[in-house]
């Protein structure tokens, strides 16, 4: 079994002025490569702190987390830049597009960052055709819909062909008809690209499209 994410024992302590919280209280997660799981829980749980510390964007207090076999716990500044742009692609509840910049230099983004920019305007192109949006590929995020916006952020999360995409309540701005349309899209991509998504939501059209469901609370996975 090769695993895309595997955690061990992960606790997440924050000490605000003397109170201590546990966000994340011994967390053992494992997510197969090519899967496509979602992480639900109350407001609070612990789910969007134990997405960014399986994103590479925060550590742990103690316990380890490999992604894509990589242990992260022992990477220094540079090294998980550098393992965010390589394995890694995010998409965002407000879509985090570069308003001045069109769809596709939105999507140009990350290659240009990674240093692969020799034939970044092809790719970028093929991943708005496959998300349908290629005649948008100038329009700038404001002369955008929502839906548009976030198809535009799904390709700008493919462009270098990350082992892992992370979702953070990616329909939250959306309406019910978006949401079905960018949900069927992701799970197209998940068969078509074998990306692994893991995705926190509170959409229950999302949830059943997954492959597993990991519900956390109070800092704990649940059975």
């Amino acid at each position: 079994m090769k695993l895309a994410v595997e955690t061990k024992n992960l606790r997440k302590i924050y000490n605000a002025h003397g109170v201590i919280t546990k966000a994340l209280d011994g967390v053992d997660v494992t997510v197969e490569r090519g899967e496509f799981v979602v992480i639900i829980g109350p407001s609070g749980s612990g789910k969007s702190t134990l997405l960014n510390i399986l994103g590479a964007l925060d550590l742990p207090s103690s316990g380890s987390v490999s992604i894509d076999g990589v242990e992260i716990t022992k990477l220094n500044t540079n090294q998980l830049a550098a393992l965010r742009n390589q394995k890694v692609g995010f998409i965002f509840q407000s879509f985090n597009l570069v308003q001045r910049l069109t769809a596709i230099e939105n999507v140009e983004l990350p290659i240009v960052i990674l240093g692969k920019g020799s034939n970044k305007r092809k790719r970028a192109y093929e991943l708005l055709k496959m998300v349908k949006l290629e005649h948008k590929w100038n329009s700038k995020p404001y002369e955008m819909s929502g839906g548009e916006q976030q198809r535009v952020a799904i390709a700008r999360a493919l462009a270098n062909k990350p082992a892992i995409i992370f979702g953070d309540e990616p329909t939250g701005n959306l309406d019910t008809k978006t949401t079905r349309d960018i949900t069927d899209l992701l799970k197209e991509l998940n068969k078509k690209t074998k990306t692994t998504l893991i995705i926190i939501t509170h959409d229950r059209d999302i949830a059943k499209q997954a492959d597993r469901i990991i519900t956390i609370r109070d800092g704990k996975v649940e059975d």
